[in-house]
């Protein structure tokens, strides 16, 4: 399985919890996996119920096969800092350069640079070793920027790779996108069984393949299950609404008449979901990706719930 997951999705499908969930799903039999969120929200922090996250790898959980989730917030100022002094070896002077703006004004203005920066980090906790020759992390979970900014996020190295043709920052750029380029990265698009959410995922595949990264697995997250269908609803209603009050009035329910109307509403909402599922599923099918479901948590994204999803993925073959 690749060593860099990066995840993304549309905007309220819950990317930040499926990434959270695949980390400790990975984190089993003794592995080590970090968890990086390169957007400035803390949604790791909130999710594992801790304080906000520092510019600094910090163990958060323990995964349910005994490994180690670690958890990184990375901060495209202090990344700069870092790179002035591997590249430049300025050190004390890069952190005057920060007193006078010129990190600031470097992350935000120059083109692609801030990207650079956030991928670069990333790229190079996958490719760091201890003493002993071993990866210091097993995996790389990255919690990345949504759907629509994803292709641009990634292949932003190629751009300054481009513009800079040598020097320091060129191989940095090269370095970088031949971990993102290669079978050690997977890229996953998260959705719902909604409209939107499907053609936004099938967008950013296409896009994804068109600049040559690589794509991972569609996962469907906060799948409801079935009560009823279609058929179940016909045979509720017509000539068969008598037969549901009575029932209900058999089993010992008050007013079953009048709760007739309002059930079957609900039932034909239902199965009308139901097609509507369907019929995105086949859409997804059509992209031709494998996939990962994930069920609704009805008791929201807290920390049993991320260990209950982790629990799903490992199921469904995650690290298999």
């Amino acid at each position: 399985m690749s060593r860099l997951q990066v995840v993304s999705g549309k905007g309220g499908t819950g990317k930040t919890t499926v990434a959270a969930a695949l980390a400790l799903a990975l984190a089993t039999e003794g592995r080590r996996t970090l968890l990086v969120e390169v957007e400035g929200r803390q949604g790791i922090a909130q999710l594992f119920e801790t304080e906000a996250l520092p510019y600094e790898e910090r163990k958060i959980a323990v995964g349910p096969g005994g490994g180690e989730v670690f958890a990184l917030a990375i901060d495209a100022e202090r990344a700069l800092l870092d790179y002035l002094q591997m590249f430049y070896k300025l050190g004390s002077a890069g952190r005057a350069l920060k007193k006078l703006g010129a990190i600031d004004f470097a992350t935000t203005i120059a083109p692609g640079v801030r990207d650079v920066l956030l991928t670069g980090k990333a790229c190079e906790a996958v490719r760091r070793r201890e003493k002993h020759g071993g990866y210091t992390y097993d995996y790389v979970v990255m919690d990345a920027p949504p759907t629509g900014r994803i292709t641009r996020f990634l292949n932003v190295n190629d751009e300054v790779a481009g513009l800079a043709r040598i020097g320091p920052i060129h191989n940095q750029a090269q370095a970088v996108m031949r971990v993102l380029k290669s079978p050690e990265t997977a890229v996953h698009l998260v959705t719902l069984l909604e409209e939107m959410p499907v053609q936004e995922t099938a967008d950013g595949i296409a896009e994804l393949r068109d600049a040559e990264l690589p794509v991972g697995k569609v996962i469907v997250n906060m799948v409801r299950p079935h009560v009823l269908d279609e058929a179940a609803v016909r045979a509720a209603s017509g000539d068969h609404r008598d037969a549901v009050a009575k029932t209900l009035t058999a089993a010992g329910i008050g007013g079953g008449t009048k709760l007739v109307g309002p059930l079957l509403e609900q039932a034909a909402e239902h199965a009308q979901r139901v097609e509507l599922e369907r019929e995105q599923r086949a859409v997804l099918t059509a992209l031709d990706v494998p996939a990962y479901e994930l069920p609704f948590l009805g008791d929201g994204a807290d920390i049993a719930g991320l260990y209950r999803l982790a629990k799903e993925l490992r199921k469904q073959g995650v690290d298999a």
